[in-house]
């Protein structure tokens, strides 16, 4: 009885703590969702360009949605009426060069699952039902399966790139499990599974689940944490020994993904990024990349942090951390007057765009309130 006392005066504890913040967290939410109303453009998408696509839109719909703007509200439905249009016969959401098309009907999912859950809590009706069946469908067909040729030894097996023949990538395998689950499939999928040989293959960690040559050749790396792909060396971003340093963004991503296939925290690899993410703990940086990616770090870790119920982090030295009210207090600082977030340093990421970096930032404080 004692100990049930003491863990319930801890949570109320915590819960009145962060209620002190909570009207201020709601606050910046609507000043971020007001500056967003303010930058949409006249066909409804916000910074749709050649090179961006639709990418932003989504995340931006996304954000505004779980802050809890209407999906009736004129600046919800011109957005989403701009997404349909991309709609394709293949049943993908993309930009007509299809470059980005697994990526781009990834987050469309996400955007149009939200919708559909909003619309049906207001009157019943789901419609987007049918364009979610065929995007998922669509979806399905870019895995590196079987159906592919691809089979289990292949490096490429289970992963998911940005469209097309390009080469799978933990970031976008993220964002397959994050539609799939937004569908409503559960870790028994087989397309989930098929997915976590390709995201054990990307973690920082020799055992029966990887493998690979970068392995052999990375000892000075093998820490827990997780790169971007496995098959890591020199690219035009980044040298071969960068891509083979664990980096925060893809940590907190591969942690989710783990989770999201049904692993435990007693599995190895699950407690091995934990083990890494104790060790890298911050909300300033995006841990292996500086500002590069920051808001998509946010985003992941608030994610990964809220699958895993985790209410503190406890670092190395033993200092125990609530994540949610280091992000929120971190977020409201960098706030801009008009309301958005920028990441001023970050051009690799497209975070020089306060459009997206808000969206990024919306879907954070919405985290965080849960």
């Amino acid at each position: 009885m004692k100990h049930t006392f003491t863990i319930l005066f801890f949570l109320l504890s915590a819960v009145a703590a962060f209620g002190q913040d909570a009207a201020k967290i709601r606050q910046a939410m609507d000043k971020g969702a007001e500056f967003l109303r303010s930058s949409q453009k006249e066909t409804g998408a916000w910074s749709a360009t050649p090179r961006s696509g639709i990418g932003p839109t989504t995340i931006i719909l996304a954000g505004l949605i779980d802050a809890g703007v209407k999906a009736d509200d004129p600046m919800i439905k011109k957005g989403l009426t701009f997404l349909e249009a991309s709609t394709r016969e293949d049943g993908g959401v993309y930009t007509p060069d299809g470059f980005f098309q697994n990526y781009e009907t990834c987050c469309a999912v996400m955007c149009f699952a939200k919708a559909n859950a909003a619309i049906k809590k207001a009157n019943g009706s789901e419609p987007y039902k049918e364009l979610l069946a065929r995007a998922e469908k669509f979806l399905r067909k870019q895995q590196y399966t079987e159906d592919r040729d691809s089979k289990k030894e292949d490096p490429n097996y289970g992963g998911v790139g940005y469209g097309g023949t390009t080469r799978p990538d933990l970031s976008n395998t993220q964002f397959f499990l994050d539609a799939l689950k937004a569908t409503g499939k559960d870790a028994n999928d087989p397309a989930i599974q098929k997915a976590l040989v390709f995201v054990s293959r990307c973690q920082n960690m020799e055992s029966e689940h990887n493998t690979l040559p970068f392995v052999k050749e990375n000892a000075a790396n093998l820490d827990g944490g997780f790169i971007y792909v496995n098959q890591p060396g020199e690219s035009r971003m980044e040298t071969k020994a960068e891509s083979l340093r664990s980096y925060g963004a893809m940590t907190y991503a591969g942690l989710k993904s783990m989770l999201y296939a049904g692993l435990t925290k007693e599995d190895k690899r699950v407690k091995a990024a934990f083990t890494w993410i104790a060790g890298h703990y911050t909300v300033t940086e995006n841990p292996g990349r500086g500002t590069n990616g920051l808001f998509y770090y946010y985003q992941t870790m608030a994610k990964a942090l809220g699958v895993l119920q985790l209410l503190e982090i406890t670092d190395t030295e033993g200092k125990k951390h609530n994540w949610r009210s280091d992000i929120s207090a971190h977020l409201l600082q960098k706030q801009r007057e008009d309301g958005s977030w920028i990441n001023e340093g970050s051009r690799q990421y497209m975070e020089n765009d306060p459009n997206l970096v808000t969206g990024y930032a919306l879907l954070v404080l919405s985290e965080v309130r849960q």
